[in-house]
């Protein structure tokens, strides 16, 4: 018995402190938690901000906003990906490869931000197809307007933020957040209700109040990157020239994890613009059930980029063993804690929704909050399920295996999720019931592909970085020296 007790103990204490267990993973976890929470509160405050200020405010923020970050989040999940560039040639010890990398993600920002900003000019008309209620559509056209001119700053500060955590420098990018977040709060109030001597802007302050956030975000992180530390251990700034090899590299695996991004927040999107053809009150109470569920769905983001960051470190390593430990530490992790929270949902969903209610007309917001109880139902049961979705997709993204995640998100997206919200809500006329019952139902079948890949160990096998190339050192006065093969 005592044998068997010692022994006991030193697996707990090797699942706790060993390679790969939950000390490390929480040492990079943490700070991107912190993070990710800070990005959920600074979305789940402005939509606070904007229910207070009138129904259609907020009817129009999470479509119009949503439809945004889906334009950008293509080139945000291509340049976010020089994380696991960065975290591959740190593993490697490969420190002079990181800078170029960064500055290829930095590329990637500027024509995404070029790209995005030339839809501006048909917000009205994309809004009007959509066919939401008029005041709805001119507030969307609006929030979708003012979002799209920052695009460059967020596609450029995602890259940069990629490489801290790459690095496992993940403090910097929770600090960082953290004051953007405050700051993003700060303008929503004085220019959504108009204090301290600027106007009432509504939705339109809210959208500046981010794009303000999101250039201070990107010059937070440039100011640290141009440090003469980064830039003699990691060449931040002797790496800036544009690399054709690198550049291609990153379009390859990246552009596909980009696309999912894309095709991930498209899907949704759509599901949000059908669940608009119900009304305003469905509408409304569709925001702010995943607006609920963002904030105890944002800080698990965390976790998945941390796992992306050590598979990527230890594969650069040639450890996949502890890549893999890595994961199931965070996969446990994570399992554990939206499982508190979806019980929540279920046995204290009015500690969720009384912000949206504390200054919102009550006899309106009386049948929002009727139809949010009983969807925040749905979203108690999917929030398990997803954890699959966080961890695993981020596993084997960290490896490089991204074709597959991009594939994945296209067949089941439409299959699962599009087509039969389409066909049920619209064509069938089977109500908001039937759509949150499909999208419940997309998010677990994506959940157990994804479990289903990382167990099929392919992703061990994988690199996104390229092979060290031996050279051979002669000496030529010597003859009899034997050449040596050097890694270059």
């Amino acid at each position: 018995m005592p044998g068997n007790m010692g022994e006991a103990g030193h697996m707990v204490r090797e699942r706790w402190s060993g390679p790969g267990g939950f000390r490390e993973v929480l040492g990079i976890a943490l700070p991107l938690v912190v993070s990710s929470g800070s990005w959920s509160v600074q979305h789940f405050v402005d939509r606070m901000f904007l229910t207070w200020y009138s129904p259609e405010a907020i009817a129009a923020a999470m479509p119009a906003g949503m439809l945004s970050f889906t334009l950008i989040s293509i080139f945000i999940g291509t340049a976010s990906y020089v994380s696991t560039f960065v975290a591959q040639y740190f593993g490697a010890e490969r420190n002079t490869r990181v800078g170029p990398a960064l500055w290829q993600g930095i590329y990637v920002a500027l024509a995404g931000g070029l790209i995005v900003a030339l839809t501006i000019p048909f917000a009205g008309p994309i809004f009007d197809v959509i066919g939401h209620p008029e005041r709805i559509r001119d507030n969307e056209a609006v929030y979708f307007q003012y979002l799209n001119i920052g695009a460059a700053p967020i596609i450029a500060a995602a890259a940069l933020s990629a490489f801290f955590s790459g690095l496992g420098r993940t403090w910097i990018v929770m600090w960082v957040n953290v004051a953007m977040t405050a700051i993003n709060i700060f303008f929503d109030y004085i220019l959504i209700f108009g204090h301290l001597g600027f106007p009432e802007m509504g939705i339109k302050g809210a959208a500046i109040a981010t794009v303000i956030a999101e250039v201070f975000n990107f010059a937070a992180y440039f100011v640290i990157i141009v440090r003469p530390s980064y830039n003699a251990a990691f060449h931040t700034l002797r790496g800036w020239k544009p690399d054709k090899a690198l550049f291609a590299r990153l379009v390859r695996f990246g552009v596909p994890s980009g696309v999912q991004f894309f095709l991930d927040m498209l899907g949704f999107t759509t599901f949000i613009m059908i669940m608009g053809r119900l009304g305003t009150i469905p509408l409304a109470a569709t925001n702010i059930a995943f607006n609920i569920n963002t904030i105890a769905f944002m800080p698990m983001i965390g976790f998945g980029i941390a796992i992306s960051v050590l598979v990527g470190q230890y594969l650069g390593r040639g450890r996949p063993d502890i890549a893999q430990k890595s994961v199931y530490s965070g996969f446990f992790m994570t399992f554990t804690y939206m499982s508190a929270i979806a019980l929540l949902y279920v046995v204290v969903p009015e500690l969720f929704i009384a912000p949206f209610a504390a200054r919102s007309d009550p006899a309106y917001f009386a049948r929002i909050r009727e139809l949010t109880l009983v969807l925040l139902r749905f979203v108690a049961v999917y929030s398990v399920f997803d954890t699959l979705n966080i961890i695993f997709a981020s596993a084997i993204k960290g490896a490089g295996d991204t074709r597959f995640v991009m594939y994945m998100i296209v067949l089941v997206s439409v299959l699962v999720l599009v087509v039969p919200s389409y066909t049920a809500i619209v064509i069938l006329d089977y109500g908001i019931m039937a759509g949150w019952a499909i999208a419940s139902l997309y998010v677990v079948v994506l959940g157990f592909v994804f479990l289903f890949r990382f167990l099929g160990g392919k992703w061990k096998t994988m690199r996104v970085i390229e092979e060290q190339a031996p050279v051979t050192v002669i000496c030529p006065e010597r003859p009899e020296c034997p050449a040596i093969e050097l890694e270059s």
